[in-house]
């Protein structure tokens, strides 16, 4: 016991607690105290008056960027903003009358660190993270200023283990964890701005800015990571000594990653598939949403939304009706009675796809005799669209519309399946025959 109270930042606490005790409970820490919290009640009034009002003029520059998120923040950091300022007049007429406040500077210095923490991690999106990154922030920030930060880092120091030449302490831990938070924090933020950027550029492709954006992106996490591995003092020639034991592990374990990674990034570079594609690969048939690193996103007309791995893609066969042109043509079976003018049939089909909208002119529908089928003739309707992406069905629902009414105006039948029986009666030598002898 008395060796754990041997330790600096033990002695130090129990020093600081008993200094602490003493003004704590002294006439100077009661008074400061009763007005620093009578402050924060009436900025806690003003900010909740003011803040419905910043919170209609976000609303109302939404489209504003710049003042959404200036009414925004202001809206959020109002009641310790108001709180600050009204504190640093109290510590200013303080110090005028030659008053040194101990409790007011600590709460004033705590609230600046507050709003600064506050309007810094409004800019993070994902409120978990904030939240995490603002503790931690204000955590740190508080410790540095009644003065037990060097203290903590001692401690934390204290509580660790040794590898060989190199000890890992908590500290250590944490600083490499709030260090790789941090980098990929910005590495992301980097490949966003660089993917906006990249696909705003009309001369590159699709597939191009896509292999760019995932390359950048890959980079700056790779980059943070080895940044991350240096900032708490780990030597990277030490991942020499398992890489073979990674490269057996990546050969054996994880085989179908490594083929779906690599498989995605050839995907990106022959272009032979880009967001926006519509492929059909199997029972698959849709839009090609995105390109990632393991799979390709296709959205079927049904509104599904199918995960295809991308080493699929490449070992099979695959549909892409927009590859090199959007040009794709459609067949139409359509069967007329065999007492129906079947000429004029034919000339009212290519009248039915030239009228429907979606159908080009240019190359012309046509008409074809296929055959003499079993109850009718069989006639096909060829025909050209440049929208596949836009479905076929509707197509060919408008076509036959067009052509059901066309029919009817001009007696063209439509058969339908039907069969003749013959009954055969046997002549009476036959039935003689067929019957048993008799005596």
């Amino acid at each position: 016991m008395q060796e754990f109270k041997d330790l600096p930042f033990i002695r130090f606490l129990l020093d600081e607690l008993q200094g602490l005790n003493d003004k704590l409970f002294s006439a100077q820490t009661g008074i400061e105290l009763a007005l620093v919290v009578s402050l924060g009640l009436a900025a806690w009034l003003l900010a909740r008056y003011h803040r419905p009002g910043l919170t209609h003029q976000a609303s109302i520059h939404q489209q504003n960027l710049g003042l959404y998120r200036l009414y925004s923040v202001s809206a959020v950091v109002l009641w310790p903003l108001y709180w600050l300022g009204l504190q640093w007049l109290c510590n200013w007429l303080a110090h005028s009358l030659d008053y040194e406040p101990g409790l007011m500077h600590i709460t004033a210095s705590l609230l600046s660190a507050w709003v600064i923490i506050r309007i810094a991690t409004t800019f993070i999106r994902s409120d978990l993270l904030g939240r995490a990154v603002a503790t931690v922030a204000w955590l740190v920030a508080a410790l540095n200023i009644i003065g037990w930060l060097d203290q903590t880092i001692l401690l934390l120091n204290y509580v660790g283990m040794d590898f060989g030449s190199v000890r890992v302490s908590l500290f250590t831990v944490l600083k490499g964890m709030l260090a790789l938070g941090v980098l990929l924090w910005v590495s992301n933020v980097l490949a966003t701005l660089f993917e906006n950027r990249i696909r705003s550029i009309p001369d590159l492709t699709p597939s191009v800015q896509e292999l760019f954006a995932k390359l950048f992106k890959l980079t700056a996490i790779f980059i943070a990571v080895m940044v991350a591995i240096s900032a708490v003092g780990i030597d990277l020639t030490a991942f020499a000594v398992v890489g073979g034991a990674v490269g057996v592990g990546v050969g054996l374990g994880l085989q179908k990653i490594v083929a779906n990674l690599i498989s995605g990034i050839i995907l990106l570079m022959d272009k032979s598939i880009k967001p926006g594609d519509i492929i059909a690969v199997g029972d698959y048939y849709g839009r090609v949403d995105s390109l990632g690193a393991r799979y390709v996103s296709v959205t079927t007309r049904d509104g599904i939304e199918h995960l295809i791995p991308n080493e699929e893609l490449i070992v099979t066969r695959v549909e892409n009706w927009s590859h090199s042109n959007n040009l794709y043509r459609m067949r139409l079976p359509v069967g007329v009675h065999y007492k129906s003018d079947v000429k004029l049939a034919m000339d009212l089909c290519r009248e039915a796809a030239t009228e429907t909208t979606r159908v080009l002119t240019t190359p012309a529908p046509n008409c074809l005799m296929r055959g003499f089928g079993d109850n009718s003739v069989d006639l096909e309707i060829r025909f050209w669209i440049d929208d596949p992406m836009n479905g076929r069905a509707n197509v060919k629902s408008d076509m036959l519309v067009l052509i059901w009414d066309k029919f009817a105006a001009h007696d063209i039948e439509i058969p339908y399946p039907q069969r003749d029986i013959h009954l055969r009666s046997p002549s009476w030598e036959q039935l003689k025959g067929a019957l048993p002898a008799t005596d």
